[in-house]
């Protein structure tokens, strides 16, 4: 019988932050059981954008507290081989004239009110940073200078490493296959390799946390999306000098940036494919979804009505009701933490949250509270629901 001081379930880049962040904290036997391989799952397929912008005011200081480590990751894991593979090109939003105006000014003014840098430039200004862009309809355009992307699988390893030599076990390609119970109390975790005990379980398990139901019978407002991703090569370079940029007048409410110096990579912002249960192969991308995106971009990116296809994928989105992650303990189940429902924020947040997650299954305060993403919150209609409408922005 293996005993554990803290056991973590899956080791995608919120579950390697988790890991690290107990090790950090002092508790270094803690133990992480990844169904596959580390970062492999949904961290592998994340467009990687980073930004501190939310119409939820909640998310901003999570996305806050997470640039800073992202930004200073080798510092912070004391490793300096650790890379995030951050680009920093800044975070550009725009919005024409219409109902997304106003949460739009009232979202900048939030970062601002946290003492987020943000600028607000006019057509002319925005051009000269996204020159392969037209801006001519824009009513509102905001720029958020410490923004960029970063590589999620990069970061994961990178937790995983630093954790590993805080003494942290990974056991890859064991499924855990039920909860330990004491009663109403959660004492370990029932695997295809055994049965390991420990008095707290933080499950990060992303759209597998649906399994938690079969588990412990608490209701779990979860359901996986299949998202596609394009890139595309135009006649003119998409550059990592380039800000991200996320237009809230497309009818997708397009992101785009960069991708390998030189290409586009772009994908809705909105609801994806509803599946039918947790899958994270990948699915298809056909050209009639190609096309219908290739249009959208190129009303707002001219050349780009003559860009060719460079590559396609899909990756899947764990999506709460609300469009926001449910975080903490579970007080109907003592000795459970769980993390999951990131609906397309997981990786922009993964410093702060593994930090916040650690901090509640050592019954810690935690840097930023938790009650807003308590599960509860379904039950009692407090939602975080973004004011941009139903999509990965919130």
């Amino acid at each position: 019988m293996a005993t554990w001081d803290a056991i973590v379930i899956g080791a995608g880049v919120v579950g390697t932050s988790v890991a690290w962040n107990l090790a950090a904290l002092g508790q270094r036997r803690v133990l992480v059981l990844e169904r596959g391989q580390i970062g492999t799952g949904t961290t592998s397929q994340s467009s990687g954008i980073l930004r501190t912008h939310y119409s939820v005011v909640e998310n901003i200081e999570l996305a806050q507290r997470s640039w800073h480590s992202f930004e200073h990751f080798a510092e912070l894991l004391q490793d300096d081989d650790a890379s995030a593979g951050l680009v920093k090109c800044g975070y550009l939003i725009a919005v024409p004239d219409g109902p997304k105006l106003a949460p739009l000014r009232q979202a900048l003014a939030a970062q601002q009110a946290r003492g987020i840098p943000i600028q607000y430039l006019d057509a002319q200004q925005a051009t000269e940073r996204l020159p392969i862009c037209r801006f001519d309809d824009a009513a509102l355009i905001g720029f958020e200078p410490e923004a960029g992307f970063a590589d999620a699988y990069l970061v994961a390893t990178s937790y995983a490493r630093a954790a590993r030599r805080l003494g942290v076990r990974f056991m890859e390609g064991v499924a855990v296959q039920g909860l330990v119970r004491d009663g109403d109390r959660v004492t370990g975790v029932v695997t295809d390799a055994g049965v390991f005990h420990a008095p707290v379980v933080v499950s990060t398990q992303n759209m597998w946390a649906s399994e938690l139901h079969a588990w412990s019978g608490i209701h779990v407002p979860l359901a996986p999306e299949r998202h596609r991703v394009i890139a595309l090569e135009g006649p003119e370079a998409y550059s990592y000098q380039m800000p991200v940029y996320k237009d809230l007048g497309s009818p997708g409410m397009l992101y785009c940036r960069s991708y390998g110096g030189r290409q586009m990579l772009v994908s809705e912002g909105t609801a994806g494919e509803v599946l039918a249960g947790p899958d994270n192969e990948q699915g298809d991308v056909p050209m009639d979804y190609v096309a219908e995106l290739g249009e959208q971009v190129a009303e707002r990116f001219p050349s780009f009505a003559e860009a060719g296809l460079a590559s396609a994928w899909t990756g899947v989105y764990d999506v709460t009701p609300d469009w926001n992650p449910v975080l903490g303990s579970v007080p109907d189940v003592p000795g459970l933490v769980v993390g999951f429902g990131f609906s397309g924020h997981g990786f922009k947040l993964s410093p702060a949250l593994g930090r916040v997650l650690a901090q509640a299954a050592l019954g810690l305060p935690t840097d930023v509270s938790l009650a807003p993403y308590a599960l509860a919150r379904f039950r009692g209609g407090r939602l975080l629901q973004g004011a941009y409408g139903q999509g990965a922005v919130s």
